[in-house]
């Protein structure tokens, strides 16, 4: 008999599903390279300033995680449900760093007062959500509840 996780793994994800898995991993795959590159500088202003490590190896090791889950999220499909749990962990890992930019009053992205940064903080849960919903990774839970 297969595991409920199993099963949803072997279940055709709805077309919603899908586009929003894809869309995240691209968003990922982007936000890693501008790590690296482009927005190396924005993204130092969200490193907590209690990190026992030095911000700029943060943002790097910080970059390549995303970029290895966005291609997990577009290329490692038998693993969905698993990669859906790793990126909402990641995004929850993730998120101290968002708080410090506005306990700190950092400016960056655009988010240059305590409004726009405040308004940030609820898309980082929206982030978790989709990534539990468009790998399956939410219902496979659900699933071993029931059963």
């Amino acid at each position: 008999m297969k595991s409920d996780s199993t099963t949803v793994q072997n279940q055709k994800p709805s077309i919603y599903q899908n586009a929003g898995r894809i869309i995240l991993g691209c968003f990922l795959l982007l936000a890693g390279i501008s790590h690296l590159t482009w927005s190396r500088t924005e993204f130092l202003a969200q490193v907590p300033p209690w990190l026992p490590i030095d911000p700029d190896w943060v943002v790097l090791l910080s970059g390549f995680v995303e970029m290895i889950l966005g291609l997990s999220l577009l290329f490692v499909l038998r693993q969905r449900v698993k990669v859906g749990w790793i990126v909402a962990l990641f995004f929850v890992l993730v998120f101290p760093g968002n708080i410090a930019q506005l306990v700190e009053h950092r400016n960056a992205f655009g988010l240059d007062t305590e409004a726009a940064r405040w308004a940030r903080l609820p898309f980082q849960p929206l982030l978790i959500i989709i990534a539990l919903w468009s790998t399956g990774a939410w219902q496979s839970w659900r699933n071993s509840k029931t059963n």
